[in-house]
């Protein structure tokens, strides 16, 4: 990333932080992954039962491998034969960990999720979210931020899950009904009325899709 992008990130990134707290919620600003994950880990007390679910941008700060290593109850679903109990146990777990497919300049998070574990736990459930979120995934409204996610997050997933749906082929949203589509819920948070709950650690790095 050259300087002025990465300078253009870190100004932007303080008008969402600035957007997040007139939603309560809370924004924080990392200028690298290891600044981020130290930030993660501040937020996480020694203990706490601690999951998530899909997130390429968490397990690219390293946070899962710290979590399983250090004095943490991590609940990892691949330590699951059944796949549906890790993911119950979600939501009343003290942390979850997620990333956004795309977020707004003022501070409203954008996620599509095909089963729904992933949205239902950041709505209700566990008692502190924690996002990681590059700033790649940073557009200027509600509008450019679902073309985001829809155009751009869903055709590279289901192009690494191997899913057969119209947009793995031509690498754009169709607004398909097939059986192996991933945008089968929506969810827009844009305010959190539990205060402390929902915290967002913006990267100036590009992470995820």
């Amino acid at each position: 990333m050259d300087a002025n992008t990465f300078k253009r990130n870190e100004l932007l990134a303080q008008k969402v932080i600035k957007g997040l707290s007139t939603r309560n919620m809370t924004g924080y600003y990392a200028a690298s992954k290891e600044e981020a994950l130290a930030c993660a880990l501040s937020l996480i007390d020694e203990g706490a039962s601690v999951t998530m679910g899909g997130g390429e941008s968490v397990h690219a700060i390293g946070l899962p491998k710290v979590l399983k290593e250090g004095n943490y109850s991590f609940i990892d679903r691949d330590d699951y034969e059944d796949k549906r109990k890790a993911m119950l146990l979600a939501y009343d777990a003290d942390v979850f960990l997620s990333s956004a497919n795309a977020m707004t300049e003022d501070g409203v998070l954008i996620n599509i999720d095909g089963n729904a574990n992933r949205v239902s736990a950041i709505a209700q459930g566990p008692k502190k979210v924690i996002f990681v979120v590059g700033m790649n995934k940073v557009c200027k409204d509600v509008d450019s931020a679902l073309k985001r996610a829809r155009n751009v997050a869903a055709p590279i997933n289901v192009q690494r899950f191997g899913l057969n749906t119209p947009c793995s082929k031509t690498g754009s949203c169709v607004d398909c009904k097939s059986p192996d589509t991933i945008c089968c819920q929506f969810l827009l948070t844009r305010y959190s009325r539990h205060e402390g709950r929902i915290h967002v650690i913006l990267v100036n790095d590009n992470l995820g899709f």
